[in-house]
């Protein structure tokens, strides 16, 4: 009984977090700092645009498909229709904007693009950043390199380099990077044994609201190298060769250290990163992983910028900033709320339902058990997130990298909970987007 009622409850409990993150604040006269539309750093403003025909065709399309198809189809076709559909997604949404929905928003003075087009030497600007970083000093930072390390600007400084420096451009490489994301999560399911729900999860990883700001933020790009560096792990935890064991170990340990050097909130992939090895029921790669890892740090170290330092500077300007004025007595609920509209409502059935079905572990089989396990962890760091309060507002965004492991969990429903649930997020994403204007 608590299994078949779990998706209700968790869908009841996102929409209530949602409903109620929308009316409180103005209900109480409570300012919480952000955009005009909390718990979303967003605006009101109904419109429609270039993008909306071919999204909606797209969702009907989708909505109707969708589910057998990722049933039916070869396994490498699957990938390919997931890549395509994701992309042309993402597109459709952003350019409801026009192709002012891609490009602008990197060009925004709090983004990297700005900052990586001055940048003459990247060595240089490793050992003054930390000085940078505070409120008070002399050109601070803008907020988004303050507020990350200096593999996020080193991203944009390459693209500069390669000739990819404008807003549109360095735009469509985040988003189709960003869009691969969705099938690492798939070659890691089907490695550790669990194709069958890689296919019931595949629509919602290809398509829903998250994909408003996968297409237009850095972040989005952050959540492809993460999902890559866990999807390598668990190659290296199922490998049969203690050559290919230690190989994929090594790349795994360099793309996840590249992400503690994208964004401070990234080490809790950690607890991610340790539920895929117990999956893989291997723990030799984990002393390799790390190592390499650590290599990565201690390079950006070597040039100048030191992640120890720079953490607890990034810390007191993140206090003496907006941070002091968001209430966390509100945020606490509100980040939640945040993520439901990210993710899509139907993301707290998917969680719901993988905590009920924990309960009785033992009688599950072993792609059940993946997915339960993927789906716990990454609520489990969605929990230290929220409750560090270092995310407070913005996680619509910030936690993109946690949202696909999360959705993992959709695999757990019913047909009919995933044929209604897939059109529902759809349906969601349209409105989100052709209601309100977000900043990312």
């Amino acid at each position: 009984m608590l299994v078949a009622a779990a998706p209700w409850i968790g869908l009841g409990i996102a929409l209530a977090l949602i409903a109620l993150a929308m009316i409180v604040p103005p209900l109480l006269g409570q300012s919480v700092h952000i955009r005009s539309f909390p718990p979303l750093h967003a605006e009101w403003m109904p419109r429609l645009g270039p993008g909306t025909l071919p999204a909606v065709l797209l969702a009907v399309a989708a909505a109707v498909w969708g589910v057998p198809l990722a049933r039916r189809l070869r396994w490498g076709a699957l990938l390919g229709v997931v890549y395509a559909v994701a992309v042309a997604w993402m597109v459709a949404l952003a350019t409801v904007d026009s192709w002012d929905g891609i490009g602008q928003v990197l060009e925004h003075r709090y983004e990297y693009l700005g900052t990586a087009r001055e940048v003459t030497d990247f060595g240089a600007t490793l050992r003054d950043y930390v000085a940078h970083i505070p409120l008070d000093s002399v050109d601070n930072w803008p907020v988004h390199i303050a507020g990350h390390p200096p593999g996020a600007l080193l991203f944009f400084v390459v693209l500069v380099r390669l000739g990819l420096g404008g807003g549109l451009a360095a735009g469509f490489v985040v988003l189709l990077v960003g869009a691969t994301a969705s099938l690492a999560v798939l070659a890691l399911l089907r490695r550790l044994g669990a194709e069958g729900a890689a296919r019931r999860a595949a629509p919602f990883l290809a398509m829903g609201p998250a994909a408003i700001w996968f297409a237009v933020s850095a972040d989005g790009m952050f959540a492809a190298v993460a999902a890559w560096g866990l999807c390598t792990l668990g190659f290296a935890a199922t490998a049969r060769r203690p050559a290919a064991m230690a190989a994929w170990s090594v790349l795994a340990g360099l793309l996840l250290g590249y992400c503690v050097m994208m964004s401070y909130g990234l080490p809790i992939l950690g607890i991610l990163a340790l539920a895929v090895l117990a999956l893989g029921r291997d723990w030799r790669p984990l002393p390799i992983a790390a190592a390499a890892a650590l290599a990565v740090v201690l390079a950006f170290a070597a040039f100048g910028f030191l992640w120890w330092e720079a953490f607890p500077v990034l810390v007191e300007r993140y206090w003496d900033g907006v941070a002091s004025r968001r209430q966390f007595t509100y945020w606490v609920w509100g980040n939640l709320a945040a993520l439901a509209i990210s993710a899509g409502p139907l993301v707290g059935a998917a969680i719901a339902t993988a905590g009920a079905r924990a309960v009785g572990w033992r009688s599950e089989a072993r792609p059940e058990r993946v997915v339960i396990v993927l789906a716990l962890a990454a609520a489990a760091t969605i929990l230290a997130a929220d409750l560090s309060q270092m995310s407070k507002a913005e996680v619509e965004r910030i936690w993109l990298p946690f949202v696909p492991w999360l959705l993992v969990g959709t695999a757990l429903l019913t047909e009919r909970w995933r044929r209604v649930g897939f059109a529902g997020q759809l349906a969601f994403a349209l409105l989100v987007q052709h209601l309100l204007v977000t900043s990312w």
